[in-house]
């Protein structure tokens, strides 16, 4: 194992790495949202809007279905369940982590009885049934900061510093000649606020029975808040870190965003958005939730590949059953090693394979062992790229030689070479594009015996990694014949 930050958030069955920032998608089920109010309101769009944000880069999906924009109107229980329940549903089977962003208990109870991983709680849990929820379950729980009297602080002080200035009788202010002016008001009143709330609130679900290792911490940007205050905040953003909790980033789009690009239309301040979570994630952050997903994935994937070290270890399936099958695994070693940010470390040798997935011919097949710096979605692409270079050719409809969630049928079509990352160190990800672990990863002898090559043990590895190794006589694609090595380098 190469990574050095072990940071876990435990959420339901999943275990998600913080070694990396992750990217929570907002998909509002409502009519009446800021931002995209109205644009997933059918269930089946909402659904196509979640599974797409997985292809994009999003680690989970933020369900909600009220909206809680200034002057939203709030909705009953019922009808949020009968908004969100059919999304969740349908995302959860698609393998997503989901989230449910609600303030209902008898919601979030239900979400999380049909898979929801997180309860994302605008009210910070301070309903004690929602925290019966927490309690009772083992979702994730994101505690966010939202006082409904609003801070206030900046502008109090400036209205008492206004009011002492000003003469009787006086139709304009004027300044005192000892006042002194500040672009922001003071931060430690205002962190105080919010820390000593969020603070305050984790001690109550620990209290509870949950686990510190199940708490996010949300300080609420835009809930009632100025955008001065919304500035000192994420200037805090690095005390708040401090606190020993997964700190999760929801500046999408709000007003003090608009206020410091100034972008007047929402839906139009995705790159300050971007801004701001980079800002976010080099003071720790580690969570952004984002309306954006693909635009602020492409920012964020760019900054962490130049700003951090972050080299993980990964395997690539290489398989090949057209022309000189060997030379075609060797090439396609050689040109994964060219990919930037990413070198082959070893390759095992060849086998001759049963033929699978309804594949008509015996394959030679291979696992190349890399080390990469890439986003395992930016690698796949790269991995696709391979694949056109040795001249694969896809048949319309054909995705991958064994169905993932989304992919429409089997490919059983001839290929000079099949790359499939089937494991990246540290990554879990559902959606069409790519599953990590690969779903099939443990059924294949032709991935698990070639791995003896690099390693002593490699169902204890996957074992160990949360993958279960099916019995070598149940496998499919079994080996019959070692072909010798691959000569790449």
């Amino acid at each position: 194992m190469l990574r050095e930050n072990y940071a876990t958030w435990h959420c339901g069955a999943h275990e998600i790495s913080l070694a990396r920032p992750r990217i929570m998608g907002i998909l509002n089920v409502t009519p009446d949202s800021f931002s995209d109010g109205g644009e997933n309101l059918d269930h089946d769009a909402a659904v196509a809007r979640g599974l797409a944000m997985l292809d994009e880069g999003a680690d989970i999906i933020d369900v909600g279905g009220e909206s809680t924009r200034p002057g939203h109107t709030p909705v009953s229980s019922e009808e949020e369940a009968a908004r969100v329940v059919p999304v969740v549903r349908a995302l959860v089977e698609a393998g997503a982590v989901v989230s449910i962003d609600t303030r209902h208990a008898d919601v979030a109870r239900m979400c999380v009885r049909l898979g929801a991983s997180i309860v994302n709680d605008v009210t910070g849990f301070t309903d004690p049934e929602m925290v019966q929820v927490a309690a009772d379950t083992d979702c994730g729980c994101v505690v966010m900061h939202w006082n409904r009297e609003g801070l206030g602080t900046h502008v109090a002080r400036r209205q008492v510093l206004l009011d002492e200035s000003r003469p009787a009788g006086s139709a304009l202010p004027r300044p005192a000649a000892s006042q002194h002016r500040f672009t922001l008001p003071d931060q430690a009143p205002v962190m105080r606020q919010v820390m000593g709330f969020l603070g305050d609130q984790a001690r109550t679900l620990m209290r509870a029975g949950v686990s510190r290792e199940r708490i996010c911490m949300d300080p609420g940007a835009g809930f009632d808040k100025f955008a001065d205050e919304d500035v000192v905040i994420q200037r805090a953003t690095r005390s708040m870190v401090s606190m020993g909790y997964p700190l999760l980033c929801a500046v999408s789009r709000k007003r003090f965003v608009g206020a410091l690009s100034g972008v007047t239309d929402a839906a139009a301040r995705d790159a300050a958005t971007a801004g701001v979570c980079i800002s976010a994630i080099e003071n720790g952050a580690r969570i952004l939730r984002v309306h954006n997903v693909a635009e602020v994935a492409q920012a964020v994937n760019a900054y962490w590949a130049v700003a951090h070290k972050d080299a993980r270890q990964g395997f690539v399936s290489l398989g090949s059953n057209v022309g000189n099958r060997v030379a075609n695994l060797a090439r396609a070693a050689q040109l994964i090693d060219e990919i930037p940010l990413t070198c082959v470390v070893s390759v095992s040798h060849a086998y001759e394979t049963e033929p699978a997935y309804g594949i008509a011919t015996p394959v030679a097949n291979a696992v190349a062992e890399i080390r990469t710096e890439l986003h395992p979605l930016v690698l796949m692409g790269k991995l696709l790229e391979v694949e056109d270079q040795l001249g694969r050719i896809r048949p319309k409809g054909e995705k991958d030689d064994a169905p993932r969630p989304g992919a429409k049928k089997p490919g059983s079509g001839p290929r000079t070479i099949d790359c499939d990352l089937v494991w990246v160190e540290g990554e879990t990800h559902a959606g069409a594009r790519l599953t990590l672990p690969h779903p099939r990863l443990g059924e294949r002898d032709y991935v698990i015996v070639p791995m003896e090559d690099l390693m002593h043990d490699p169902e204890r590895f996957l074992a160990h990694a949360g993958i279960a190794v099916t019995p070598r006589d149940e496998r499919v694609g079994h080996v019959t014949a070692d072909l010798g090595e691959v000569a790449w380098e």
